[in-house]
């Protein structure tokens, strides 16, 4: 005789049924736009123009399309440069900025700490007029690579993140350091950024994504097209194929992301454990 289930057993096993749905629905509402353009880049320029979403055969001459003809590859390089540079940069002087304000003392320690944290609230948007004078006139820096990298390597973000988890470190650790003669960029290389593995590694994806998708800045302050970002060079890649396919620029778009995905993917576990402030790492 078949020996009958338990209500509660049921009910919690239909919980989780409904719970998994709920979770597979907004996944799929979520990564919807990146399904469209997946779905699309492999489909002929008629195709992409009808509602069709049945994907097609033509990736590859899309992409090849996106990449040769309209130069993608070439701004995807520039992309790499500067992303790579701003991230490297960003992380070196967070993590000074830290730890001067873990581990130093001079006058107006916390309002200079506030300060920085006002610049938070202050996007680049409300800034580029300004930051379009200095760069430009002042600097002479105009058009050139250092235009868009060293006005990005401040990051407030970082060294919030920085500061936040040196605290958590013993202060015994300083103390024994000092003890045996230790500089502050000794015990900086040789014992917090040991510690500080995750915590990186989250910010570098931060940072990596977010200098990646410059586009309005690069817009304004590049003038030279063999020096535009991959954001900058989708747009002009709508210009050179939206009459003509449709499919090639969706191509496009989606090898454009690909190297934050795989920042992000390669970088994942740091990046989820390096925000559990408080917490063993």
């Amino acid at each position: 005789m078949a020996r009958s289930v338990p209500r509660t057993f049921r009910r919690v096993r239909w919980g989780h049924v409904w719970t998994h749905a709920v979770l597979t629905l907004a996944v799929l509402v979520v990564a919807s736009p990146l399904l469209f353009a997946l779905v699309k880049s492999t489909q002929t320029g008629a195709q992409v123009q009808g509602p069709s979403l049945v994907p097609g055969l033509h990736f590859l001459q899309n992409a090849r399309a996106a990449w040769v003809g309209a130069g993608l590859g070439h701004y995807m390089l520039n992309s790499a440069v500067v992303a790579v540079s701003v991230t490297t940069g960003k992380t070196l002087l967070s993590l000074l900025a830290a730890l001067a304000f873990v581990y130093f003392r001079f006058p107006l320690k916390g309002l200079a700490f506030a300060a920085v944290l006002f610049t938070l609230m202050l996007p680049t948007e409300l800034l580029i007029v300004a930051l379009f004078d200095e760069v430009s006139g002042g600097l002479k820096w105009a058009d050139s690579y250092a235009a868009i990298i060293v006005p990005f390597l401040a990051s407030a973000t970082g060294v919030l993140l920085f500061r936040q988890h040196f605290m958590n470190i013993p202060a015994s650790l300083s103390d024994a350091a000092r003890i045996d003669g230790a500089g502050p960029l000794t015990f900086l290389g040789r014992v917090l950024i040991p510690m500080s593995w995750n915590t990186i590694g989250a910010l570098a994806v931060i940072q990596f994504v977010s200098a990646w998708d410059q586009y309005l800045w690069p817009l304004v302050i590049m003038q030279s097209d063999d020096k535009q970002v991959i954001q900058v060079g989708l747009s002009k890649l709508i210009d050179v194929e939206a009459q003509s396919s449709w499919g090639g620029v969706m191509a496009g778009a989606v090898l454009a992301i690909i190297p934050p995905v795989l920042v992000f993917t390669a970088l994942q576990e740091q990046f989820s454990k390096g925000f559990a402030l408080g917490q063993d790492k």
